[in-house]
């Protein structure tokens, strides 16, 4: 074996010269730094700031220890791994970035329940132990014209719980066409498998018929299953069985109809770009004895399944072992029950995915003037360009929504995204055409400065990539 070189001499030598977290704590050039801190974030502090050091001299970077390199520590471990963003994609309901962003009343109200007690199984009236469910039941009842509601944790969730409910070790029968995958690979045959039902796929990809569905029920079948295709379209030569007529068929063999809606659109939405989107008012009124759908995506609430229907099924399902399993926290009621006051009230201008999907494109125009001033302030090129969003959430895969952007040449433009996402409040944008845009679409008026600012930081190569 050879002789080690010299670069791997100097290397070795900064390793072994790595300073022990003791001899950081008493290291007088830290004193200040350090003083008033709890000690175990100290100690956390000066072992991360110790690692990246190490890792960095094994990779070939030949720099010493710093005192510098503990107040970078200290910095990340101040900052919240889970931390606001600001949304520049153009997609309103990005489920990278959260969803839907919840109305100041629904903020509010998660606030008021969340630092203190809350009356969240406690009937008030009758001082005795009440249900959860109770705040957002009449409500949902109201603004869907069910005559019962249950909430769970997700959409998913709440189709699991159905279909345990109403088909395990029976047969759940559903089109070849309505077999979806939604996020993150989950697919609609495994929930179904989960829950104990027996999958009965009828018709073919693009055509369904009631002779279908007629043709494969038998004694053993649970229930009759139609899913919403929100994450994507079929078109061309496609036929389906609508709702109204798929329940006439379960009334007359004495067998449930379950729509799993996904999106769940309470109120129709009309904007430029926007697609038609079966609301949860209509679909109940066809006739579906039980509806599941989100409360994050078209409804603009929280993370929930929601889940309206015929009074006796959904007794059914409340007494399910799962629901337990599946059921919602204090925060989540809350702030549904504040969204869907909103929509009781005539307001769903005031629910923010509402808004976003809504916006007028001369209002889109002028804020991207506007961000494009801001930036051509700080001495930044950029130009306002006409350009297409998405709804996002596996909602309206058709909908193209018109918007304006403010599109910035750079070099790399990849390492920019990076650099812009390393900001104080991280920037998300997009590459298209070789070119970074930033949609403002889901950009508020107060956050077109802290965007200026990111961009400008960025291009001068203070923010560290």
């Amino acid at each position: 074996m050879g002789a080690p070189s010299a670069e791997d001499g100097g290397k070795n030598a900064l390793l072994r010269a790595l300073p022990s977290i003791e001899q950081l704590l008493r290291r007088p050039s830290l004193e200040a730094r350090l003083s008033g801190l709890p000690r175990a974030r100290v100690v956390a502090a000066l072992r991360l700031a110790v690692e990246r050091v190490r890792g960095r001299l094994l990779r070939g970077e030949a720099r010493p220890f710093e005192d510098s390199d503990v107040d970078e520590a200290l910095r990340t471990l101040a900052t919240p791994n889970l931390r606001p963003v600001l949304n520049a994609t153009g997609v309103v309901l990005h489920t990278n970035l959260g969803r839907a962003p919840l109305a100041p009343e629904a903020v509010a109200r998660v606030a008021a329940v969340s630092r203190g007690y809350s009356n969240l199984e406690y009937d008030l009236d009758e001082g005795e132990r009440g249900s959860r469910y109770a705040p957002v039941v009449e409500l949902l009842t109201q603004l869907t014209g069910a005559e019962d509601a249950l909430v769970v944790n997700n959409c998913a969730g709440a189709a699991l719980l159905v279909l345990a409910t109403l088909a395990a070790g029976r047969e759940a029968i559903v089109s070849r066409g309505e077999l979806v995958e939604i996020g993150g690979g989950f697919r609609v045959p495994d929930v179904m498998k989960q829950s104990g039902a027996r999958l009965v796929e009828v018709g073919t990809t693009n055509r369904t018929r009631r002779s279908d569905y007629e043709s494969a029920l038998t004694p053993d079948t649970g229930v009759l299953m139609k899913v919403h295709r929100s994450n994507f379209a079929l078109v061309g030569f496609t036929e389906e069985v609508e709702v109204k007529e798929l329940a006439a068929l379960g009334r007359a063999r004495g067998v449930p109809v379950f729509v799993d809606l996904g999106s769940g659109a309470l109120v129709p939405l009309t904007g430029e770009g926007l697609t038609g989107e079966p609301t949860v008012p209509a679909t109940v009124a066809a006739g579906a004895d039980v509806v599941a759908f989100s409360g994050d995506k078209l409804l603009g609430g929280p993370q929930a399944g929601i889940i309206v229907g015929r009074a006796a099924l959904i007794a059914r399902i409340k007494k399910h072992p799962l629901t337990r399993a599946l059921r919602i926290d204090k925060m989540t009621v809350a702030a549904l029950e504040a969204t869907l006051e909103l929509y009781r009230d005539g307001r769903p201008e005031a629910v923010p995915t509402y808004r976003l999907l809504t916006w007028p494109v001369d209002v889109l125009r002028a804020r991207a003037e506007r961000l494009h001033t801001l930036l051509a302030a700080k001495g930044l090129q950029a130009r306002v360009s006409p350009t297409l969003g998405q709804v996002g959430g596996g909602a309206m895969p058709l909908a193209r929504l018109p918007s304006f952007a403010c599109i910035l040449t750079v070099g790399e433009p990849a390492a920019f995204l990076e650099c812009l996402r390393g900001a104080d409040v991280p920037v998300i944008g997009r590459i298209s055409d070789g070119e970074v845009v930033l949609d403002v679409r889901c950009l508020a008026e107060e956050d077109l400065g802290p965007v200026a600012d990111a961009v400008g930081t960025a291009i001068q190569g203070r923010q560290p990539c």
